[in-house]
């Protein structure tokens, strides 16, 4: 029976000004309780999309996020609690922005692809030069044509760093290892990276051969829709302890963040794991409240094959990046002629927002060995942690969360209490608003390029009609998801970042 919308409201309860409690019993066998973090803005995003819901019936497939992390609440094994960071949205299974964590000892707990996302290890990076604003508003047209020429965007976009089978293979297994042993890598680029830019447990053997006949081509691409890479200036330093110890040192520094993950290859990797996993289901009897949270218990073949094939997806991610962080110290370098190395065009740090991983966490006063799921939402140690870099072991772990196009994009840090109320996540970049078909609809891809001329920002697109899925106004407001992390402890702003070049799929 659908419940009116006073009625689901009765199940959520405000903790305070920053998160919501969705107490047990919002959807059928909730094993935890969900929380979902917002500001008042980003909170009348959510209700609405409740409160729509409730009027369609959930006809047409509509699932809001809050149902999202409800039905998460559901499944065997989470413990703690069911996570929506300030950028949730609806997505496949889980939420996008929502995170889990389930007990490794636990026989019944589970791993699910849908709450690491198709787009396996997709993931942001940024890079720091020594050069200002004014160092490259005189040939910034000529840098950003560069940046394009250097770097192939686009869906169908091949990549050009030589790869054969064989490399692939290696490449699965390695990750920034093989990067670092062919020379597009920096020895300190792997220690600035999470999980040093490779998974152990990854086994090639595990992806199959149409995922590696998908992957081959593209190694080294940017693909389409929000991934970007963005020249960016330092617009605002809010902790110049933190932001020094990156080497980010006056406003107006130039970096560069890319933003991309594992391209067709990690997405075949899901779509080929849903197929086993579904069987799984059916013979382990697992029931969940949504076909589309297709799991396996972690500790049966298919849930084991998951999870070394979505660690070989997460070493291509982690290549892909290195590989265009090559490309793109080239640009530069021939831009400036200069040297990268010249140009301190040094690795800040390499953060994943879809991924799964084994980690330790307090649940209870008990230290407990997790799978944590996180599906649009970044790894946010907090300081003295033993996994970040030595570099950062004072301030926290650096959180890079992407804006939108043409809006500011901004660095965090982890913190103490993110690790107790978040498994230390916080949030990964804007969320959507508009769903990419009404984005469509609703604007004109020229007025969008008009606009990001108007503010003074350069693009370079294959296909400017698909800037109108990625227009500022197809998200929500970054600024608003930041200061929301901010406010409720789970992470610190560090520096914000202003667009002035956009090279976009």
């Amino acid at each position: 029976m659908t419940r009116t919308y006073q009625e689901e409201l009765e199940y959520l309860e405000q903790i305070n000004p920053y998160s919501w409690r969705i107490k047990k019993g919002f959807v059928p066998n909730m094993k935890v309780e969900g929380v979902f973090y917002v500001n008042d803005h980003l909170k009348d995003l959510m209700f609405e999309e409740l409160r729509n819901s409730c009027k369609t019936g959930g006809i047409g497939g509509f699932l809001p996020g809050m149902k999202q992390i409800a039905n998460v609440a559901a499944l065997p094994g989470i413990v703690g609690k069911s996570v929506g960071l300030p950028d949730v949205h609806s997505g496949y299974g889980f939420a996008i922005g929502n995170m889990a964590a389930f007990d490794m000892n636990d026989p019944e707990a589970i791993v699910s692809p849908g709450g690491v996302g198709f787009d396996i290890n997709c993931g942001v990076r940024l890079l720091r030069t020594n050069l200002s604003e004014k160092d490259v508003l005189p040939v910034k047209e000529q840098l950003a044509q560069s940046l394009f020429d250097h770097i192939p965007v686009g869906v169908g976009s091949k990549g050009v760093i030589p790869m054969s089978a064989h490399d692939l293979e290696e490449a699965l297994e390695m990750g920034m290892d093989w990067s670092l042993r062919e020379g597009y890598s920096w020895a300190e680029d792997k220690e600035h990276c999470e999980e040093y830019g490779r998974m152990l447990q990854a086994d090639p053997s595990k992806v199959s051969d149409r995922a590696k006949k998908r992957g081959l081509p593209q190694l080294g691409t940017l693909g389409a829709g929000n991934h970007y890479a963005e020249i960016q200036v330092v617009d605002e330093i809010y902790d110049k302890y933190a932001a020094s110890k990156m080497g980010v040192d006056f406003k107006g520094q130039v970096c560069i963040m890319i933003h991309c993950g594992s391209r067709g290859l990690g997405h075949q990797v899901a779509t080929d794991s849903l197929v086993t996993m579904e069987k799984a289901m059916k013979r382990d009897k697992i029931e969940t409240n949504d076909r589309q949270l297709a799991c396996a218990r972690i500790n049966s073949p298919e849930g084991q094959d998951y999870l070394k094939g979505m660690c070989a997806a997460a070493n291509y991610a982690w290549v892909n990046r290195s590989s265009m962080t090559f490309l793109a110290r080239q640009a530069f370098a021939k831009t400036f002629n200069s040297t990268p190395d010249d140009l301190d065009m040094h690795l800040i740090y390499d953060v994943s927002h879809n991924i799964a991983k084994v980690e330790e966490h307090l649940i209870d006063g008990k230290l407990k060995t997790l799978l944590v799921h996180r599906k649009g939402s970044t790894r946010a140690f907090g300081p003295n942690h033993p996994l970040i870099p030595v570099d950062y072991q004072l301030t926290g772990q650096p959180v890079l969360i992407g804006g939108t196009m043409g809006t500011c994009s901004y660095v965090l840090t982890g913190t103490d209490e993110g690790m107790k109320n978040t498994f230390g996540s916080t949030c990964h970049g804007a969320g959507r608003a508009l769903s990419r078909a009404k984005s469509r609809r609703n604007l004109d891809w020229h007025d969008v390029l008009k606009e990001l001329e108007d503010k003074g920002i350069s693009i370079r697109v294959a296909s400017p009609k698909l800037v109108m899925e990625e227009a500022p106004d197809s998200y929500k407001n970054v600024t608003d998801v930041v200061e929301t992390c901010h406010m409720a402890g789970i992470s610190k702003k560090c520096i914000k970042l202003r667009p002035i070049a956009v090279i976009k799929g």
